[in-house]
């Protein structure tokens, strides 16, 4: 790659000023590191303009393929494990050549396009994409099936002549590495939370958790099972041997250069061991509270919240909902050099930087409640316990609180009037909670619909009043899934949160003293203006950015 070219294109379009290149080029010596990187890093320019620069350097065409559609005849040139290993994808035709994207680095590996000219018996000209782009499209294109099916007809054997043993030493390129290794890219790729590998009496099922509901996704003969299990137990560093009890690892993988982290647990099950592999996507761990979609009115109640010194902030939910990103977000806020933040978690899922983090573990006496006695005598200003579960721990955390210190957590209710009454149910005085208790924060995900493929329509009357739903003044449309490729045909991408934040006002605090139900405390929450989940989720709908449908399945 000529950069100088690069540079010039930059400069002769206007895209830089040759300060910026000045400056970018004292620090890539300096560095010792590429000028375009240093461009990129200090956002003098945008990768995209920089591709088309370098396209026109190069004197070669440039195409976004996001955008762009994907010639089916075209792309089945390639094998698909051969498109993934040179990042290279036919996407189209000019006449009788074969256009074919690749990333700027590959422009000039005549080997390449000669494998490729060879592997089609095409006349090759090279187009410039994007890297990541390149690898999506693929991922798109060339789904892991057949290369997961070439795989398990290698790997079928009899479980009575599965050598554990020799699966300690596994070459990189042994079928039960590559097939494994899929498995996760393509979770990975298709952006799973989770993956189930589950052995039935005949087959094994492979499920990925895709924006909160599981699809299938392979099917592969029941006796490549005990080698995919024994590859992922000893990837975790569990015992390969013991397959009687549940078990529970961590692995990190790397995917097109970034490290993912994924949580492996066994389970044994009639028909052999049962693993889930969660997907631990470390982004979560940046996010800001402004990214967690948050209404106006709840985000104020909110931080009015979390801004205090001390008091308890509880996030309530079913498992999967949420709850951990929503305090890490909150710690993010709050973590600062004047502040001594302590977690303890069972596990650990995600590392933060500058805060003290504790795993539990019950073998070794170290519970919730034993970790929070010590971590009280840590000096701590900010506390966060991963889960409030028995009498002892809530009594030490309402006990924090009520010290001068800000406790956050979560608990399972299904919505916030019912943390109220949970807690006393726990065995907590009510006059404790009462003054203990600042915020409750209730949270459900919902995927969000397509904004590629969502398509807007006039509800009638009778639909509006089956679900008690009443649009705006300003409103008469609203949107619904359709489906298309970038959504794998569900007419959803991605996930948003509910949510319902009730402050605990001196009103709920002596509804609380009084033993008070969770119906009385949630007419006066409302009253006082909390926002229910089917509300915040009938506002989302308004906005276009989920369906009636899908807050329904959600809420109820």
């Amino acid at each position: 790659m000529d950069q100088g070219a690069t540079v010039e294109a930059l400069l002769s379009h206007g895209k830089v000023t040759p300060d910026d290149v000045a400056r970018a080029r004292l620090r890539a010596e300096v560095e010792g590191s590429a000028i375009l990187d240093v461009l990129l890093a200090e956002g003098v320019v945008d990768r995209p303009t920089l591709l088309r620069m370098a396209a026109v350097a190069a004197g070669v065409d440039h195409v976004e393929l996001t955008e762009h559609p994907i010639d089916p005849i075209a792309a089945a040139v390639l094998p698909g494990e051969f498109a993934r290993r040179a990042h290279a994808l036919p996407y189209g035709w000019s006449g009788s050549e074969l256009l074919v994207a690749v990333p700027l680095r590959a422009l000039s590996d005549l080997d390449l396009k000669d494998d490729i000219a060879r592997l089609s018996g095409r006349r090759v000209r090279f187009v410039l994409a994007g890297r990541a782009e390149i690898e999506y499209r693929i991922n798109q294109i060339y789904r892991a099936e057949s290369e997961l099916a070439d795989l398990s007809s290698t790997l079928v054997v009899e479980e009575e002549q599965a050598d554990l043993d020799s699966f300690t030493e596994v070459e990189g390129d042994a079928p039960v590495v590559r097939f494994v290794s899929l498995l996760i890219s393509q979770a990975i790729s298709d952006r799973a939370s989770d993956i189930h590998i589950e052995p039935t009496e005949h087959d094994v099922r492979v499920r990925y958790r895709i924006d909160g509901v599981l699809q299938d996704a392979h099917r592969a003969p029941r006796g490549i099972h005990p080698g995919v299990v024994s590859r992922l137990k000893i990837m975790a560093e569990m015992d390969i041997a013991e397959r009687r009890i549940p078990q529970d690892g961590r692995l990190t993988v790397n995917h097109h250069g970034q490290p993912i982290d994924l949580r492996i647990a066994t389970l044994p099950t009639v028909w052999g061991e049962k693993i889930v592999a969660r997907v631990l996507d470390n982004t979560n761990t940046r996010l800001g509270l402004a990214d967690l979609g948050f209404s106006p009115a709840n985000f104020e109640r909110f931080e009015a919240s979390y801004s205090k010194p001390y008091g308890m902030i509880l996030v309530t939910g079913p498992t999967g909902s949420g709850k951990s990103t929503s305090l890490y977000a909150t710690l993010n806020a709050l973590n600062k050099p004047d502040v001594n933040v302590i977690t303890v978690e069972d596990p650990v899922e995600y590392r933060l930087a500058g805060i003290n983090q504790v795993q539990t573990n019950v073998k070794a006496g170290l519970t919730f409640a034993s970790a929070l006695r010590s971590i009280l005598r840590s000096d701590p200003d900010i506390v966060l316990i991963g889960e409030i579960r028995d009498h002892e721990t809530a009594n030490i955390a309402i006990e924090a609180s009520l010290t001068g210190h800000l406790v956050l957590s979560t608990l399972h209710t299904n919505d916030a009037p019912s943390a109220v009454t949970r807690l006393v149910e726990m065995g907590i005085e009510p006059f404790l909670v009462g003054s203990a208790l600042d915020a409750v924060v209730a949270q459900r995900l919902c995927r969000a619909l397509c904004e590629r493929c969502k398509e807007s329509y006039r509800p009638t009357a009778e639909e509006l009043a089956a679900v008690r739903f009443q649009l705006d003044d300003d409103i008469d449309l609203l949107y619904r899934a359709v489906g298309c490729t970038s959504c794998a045909g569900t007419g959803y991408r991605g996930r948003m949160a509910l949510h319902e934040v009730m402050s605990v006002t001196e009103e709920i605090e002596r509804l609380t003293v009084a033993r008070s139900s969770t119906d009385e405390i949630g007419t006066v929450a409302r009253g006082q203006g909390m926002t229910t989940l089917r509300d915040d989720g009938w506002l989302k709908v308004k906005q276009g950015r989920t369906s009636i449908e899908e807050v329904l399945r959600v809420v109820g």
